[in-house]
């Protein structure tokens, strides 16, 4: 028999506030808290539920990010449901227990309020710290809206628990953490039997199966058989991934896909993107299109693993592609989505004209206008334009001001 669809209610709050009733309702065992803005609100919100008793949560405050994921890999290595969040220089101080996380497969729930990374300082939004955890082993998604980042963490708990490997759901900083959102939450026991009870195959604590964690890997084939086996699971994350997302959409109506598109159906100028920009190029999509014009937009969801088949083949019959990075890859040709969009085309022998942006780098504006002259640029490049190489969108106009 199907499942009945859940019921649910309409809420408005930030994007933080969806992640933190998220929390609520998957009721961990664990969850290991240290503040950094713009993701303080999630564990703030948190710490009011474990006051109140809506959870019944171990709540384990610690002294900084690598202590917040070392305990949180304890917790999960003996059994413990565990979820923690952070943001930028966070994430950037745990890089050497992200690692450990996934080489261990412990299955922890880390949201991430994606930011900037120093220096200079800044605390505004665009993908540099999470960016730099993308080669990690973490199963990596993005949400472009409040409602994505509620569903997605939820979906993260099943999917980490399936394939004993770390997920990293994210959002925007400020710009979807911050901003009152509208949408949509399911009833407690919906949640609750959805992600269901977490009984690992292995554990510290069970003494009649003793297992070790953390051994050394000595000379020979050992680590990089592992890391092998580690390469695979996250692979074969990405069937999970959509298989759970089917589930979800059953009980909620709210599809989930690798990637997500629009005017894709017979598009011939297209740009890739992730996250909350999305939005601002859907309208501007919408714009065109009334026009005549045959455009489109790729949005990417699940970023690692890369649905790098899904792209090619959305992008196959695109004459012209536009790929924005909100993050940089110094040194590279282009930005890291660019550098994955590149290698997913060339790995299915799908030959379009590419053009390469960086964008809103530390909150710097991402106006409907720059969109539209990424459709331009693409428009001419169809014509025979040279390539201008790596564009930053936005900066001439920021130049230009400053100038004046």
């Amino acid at each position: 028999m199907a499942p009945e669809k859940a019921t649910q209610k309409t809420i408005a709050a930030t994007g933080n506030g969806f992640v933190a009733e998220a929390y609520r309702q998957i009721d961990p065992d664990v969850v290991c808290a240290y503040p950094i803005t713009p993701q303080t609100t999630i564990v703030e919100d948190f710490a009011k539920f474990v006051a109140k008793g809506l959870v019944h949560t171990e709540y384990v405050t610690v002294e900084s990010e690598h202590s917040s994921m070392s305990a949180a890999i304890g917790a999960s290595a003996a059994g413990a449901r565990t979820m923690t969040a952070t943001s930028s220089q966070g994430l950037a101080y745990m890089w050497e227990e992200l690692h450990v996380a996934s080489g261990l497969r412990t299955p922890i729930i880390m949201v991430n309020a994606n930011r900037a990374i120093s220096a200079p300082i800044n605390i505004h939004c665009d993908h540099s710290d999470v960016m730099g955890a993308r080669d990690t082993g973490w199963v990596i998604l993005f949400a472009e809206n409040a409602q994505e980042a509620y569903d997605n963490t939820i979906i993260s708990v099943r999917v980490a628990e399936e394939n004993m490997l770390p997920v990293m759901p994210t959002l925007d900083g400020f710009i979807t953490t911050h901003s009152i959102a509208r949408g949509e939450v399911c009833d407690d026991a919906t949640v609750k039997a959805f992600v269901g009870e977490f009984t690992p195959e292995h554990s510290l604590l069970n003494k009649e199966q003793p297992v070790t964690v953390g051994g050394f890997a000595t000379l020979g084939n050992t680590y990089q058989n592992i890391k092998e086996a580690e390469r695979n699971a996250i692979d074969a994350a990405k069937d999970s991934i959509q298989r759970i997302g089917d589930e979800w959409e059953v009980l909620t109506g709210r599809p989930y896909n690798h990637i997500e598109s629009f005017g894709m159906e017979d598009a011939e100028r297209a740009v890739v993107i992730l996250g909350s920009a999305a939005g601002n190029v859907r309208a501007v999509v919408r714009e065109l299109r009334a026009q005549g014009e045959k455009v489109g937009v790729v949005n990417i969801r699940t970023y690692r693993p890369f649905p790098s088949a899904e792209l090619a083949e959305i992008l196959k019959n695109c004459r012209v592609v536009a790929v924005l990075d909100r993050a940089e890859s110094f040194g590279a040709i282009a930005g890291p989505l660019a550098l994955d969009t590149m290698s997913a085309l060339y790995t299915y022998d799908v030959r379009v004209t590419l053009r390469t942006y960086i964008y809103g780098l530390g909150g710097a504006d991402v106006k409907l206008e720059y969109i539209r002259s990424v459709y331009e640029d693409l428009a001419e490049a169809g014509a025979g334009a040279p390539n201008p190489g790596l564009v930053y969108l936005g900066d001439r106009d920021e130049k230009e001001e400053d100038r004046l």
